[in-house]
């Protein structure tokens, strides 16, 4: 008796070790990485970009992989899975997924105002502060218009390797030396005249606009295509095409095969991909500490920020998301989010939410239990709106920032920080630090120097990689908490790839007569 008890205490040790040896295998990954780049950082002679890419390779060709996946993954997913619900249902899961997410990204806004009003890390000297990197000319207009054009692309083939953004450029002096025929500089003011062609001999200026150098709306503006898949463009088509194929009903059967055996195909290709993450993961830590040239500005000159930032990405996403959670499901939040741990350290591995996708996807079906259809309609939107740490981050840089500058941040220009830091973690891309670029919005609602993202560049891709955890934390629950409150319509309403697939075994019923009851029987005689 006691050694039946023993035997099967050790064969459920060995099915959990099983079950959760690439959550630690990844854990030792992080920890393993932070080590190594912290033992070749004691090299006396500095390291060379080109060292420092050898080492990473293998961390990217990682990241690369998961890339791949996201579009095939994204597509395939939210088209069966839209496919396989009526459209009130899909609605209904849709408003309740955008209502979460709005309302936990303006709970971290507040949250990260709240901290930086009361800590007040931009108390100090400024000119103790090294300012890195650069800015980018953008205006808030400008941001909101290019979010609104990329959901809807004109061409479909052109939004998986490239969206659309609004580029300024301002023809000072430098600009006129380096090319001459485009501006005229007249009455104290720039003058944007038509290009000519050089082997014209008429020599004709026409204004076009007047150039005020602090006013970007009165620069030149361009179209340029960025490099990278734009993925709210194609999460718009594939909401309205998988909604097609529900309407459809029997004709639109054969569609929804087809997107619903090319998801189940990605998800394998996933899992194979996810078991090179512990490789890949350690390397692109490693990488990223030898590319930082020295820890004294997060613990110095940032130090106060660095914190303040760290302690509301702390708060919102285990305190705050996990007590919504508890409130709504009436369950344990921390169980849940132990499942997904596996997502976490992805996200902080790769620094991006749409990367980690495939391996959220996965955690939350096969550890959480979450309906496929639920997690694969309303992570991808997730992944593209929900934001929940960039939009923390972003309100805590700008009254930093003020603070740094002695600017008086009334009532009113809070407010501006909260709804504009809401709306730029909504328009920022699920890549590395686009956060940054959503940063320069949110300076220029409340009247401070675009430039002055510089000062905060240096620490940026240490937090970037802690608030992408916090996004993808947030995804996940949020999409547990829709599971959770649409359970009985689902219930309701049958998986229609699920009821194709009973169709199909009751044929095979038919034809191999009691074949599946002696399968039954050959797995209960394993698992006795």
């Amino acid at each position: 008796m006691v050694l039946r008890k023993g035997g099967c205490c050790s064969g459920k040790c060995g099915t959990c070790f099983r079950s959760n040896l690439l959550t630690v295998l990844t854990m030792s990954s992080v920890l393993i990485g932070i080590s190594l780049g912290l033992v070749l950082k004691t090299r006396e002679k500095p390291w060379t970009k080109r060292e420092i890419m050898y080492i990473t390779f293998p961390g990217d060709l990682f990241l690369q992989m998961l890339k791949c996946l996201i579009l095939p993954l994204i597509m395939s997913s939210m088209i069966a899975a839209l496919g396989g619900l009526d459209l009130k249902l899909s609605g209904k899961i849709g408003i309740r997924a955008v209502i979460y997410y709005m309302a936990t990204t303006f709970l971290a806004v507040i949250l990260g105002i709240v901290l930086v009003s009361v800590i007040h890390p931009g108390s100090g000297n400024p000119d103790e502060i090294t300012r890195a990197g650069t800015s980018r000319n953008v205006t808030t207009v400008d941001t909101l218009l290019d979010l609104i054009r990329n959901m809807f692309p004109p061409n479909l083939i052109e939004a998986t390797i490239s969206q659309y953004r609004t580029a300024l450029e301002y023809p000072g002096p430098n600009k006129l030396q380096s090319n001459g025929t485009n501006v005229t500089f007249a009455n104290g003011t720039w003058i944007w005249i038509d290009e000519l062609d050089e082997s014209d001999e008429k020599n004709v200026t026409v204004p076009v606009s007047k150039i005020d150098e602090k006013n970007m709306y009165t620069w030149k503006m361009s179209v340029v295509k960025d490099d990278g898949t734009n993925i709210n463009g194609l999460v718009v088509f594939a909401i309205l095409f998988g909604i097609t194929i529900g309407r459809m009903g029997s004709k639109g059967k054969p569609l929804l095969d087809f997107f619903t055996t090319l998801g189940e195909a990605m998800m394998l290709i996933t899992g194979w991909v996810i078991w090179l993450s512990p490789f890949g993961i350690l390397f692109l830590v490693a990488g990223k500490l030898l590319e930082m040239d020295s820890f004294s500005v997060v613990i110095g000159q940032l130090g106060k920020y660095f914190a303040t930032v760290m302690l509301g990405l702390f708060i919102h996403g285990f305190i705050v998301i996990p007590l919504i959670y508890a409130v709504i499901c009436r369950t344990k939040p921390y169980r849940y989010i132990i499942n997904i741990v596996e997502a976490l350290l992805t996200a902080f591995g790769t620094a991006s939410s749409s990367a980690t996708l495939p391996v959220t996807i996965r955690c939350l079906e096969d550890k959480n239990g979450v309906d496929r259809r639920v997690a694969r309609f309303v992570l991808p939107i997730g992944a593209t709106i929900n934001m929940d740490g960039t939009a923390l981050y972003e309100a805590v840089a700008a009254l930093f920032i003020a603070q740094v500058r002695n600017v008086d941040m009334n009532l009113g220009k809070i407010i501006a920080v909260s709804i504009t830091a809401t709306a730029a973690s909504v328009g920022a891309a699920g890549i590395p630090q686009a956060g940054l670029v959503t940063m320069v919005m949110v300076l220029n609602a409340v009247g401070l120097p675009a430039e002055d993202v510089t000062l905060i560049i240096v620490v940026d891709w240490l937090l970037d990689r802690f608030r992408t955890m916090i996004n993808v934390l947030g995804d996940s629950v949020g999409a547990g908490i829709v599971d959770h409150l649409t359970k009985r319509d689902l219930s309701n309403c049958p998986d229609l790839e699920m009821e194709f697939q009973g169709e199909d075994i009751t044929a095979d019923k038919h034809l191999n007569g009691d074949a599946k009851c002696e399968d039954e029987l050959k797995c209960q005689s394993t698992t006795m």
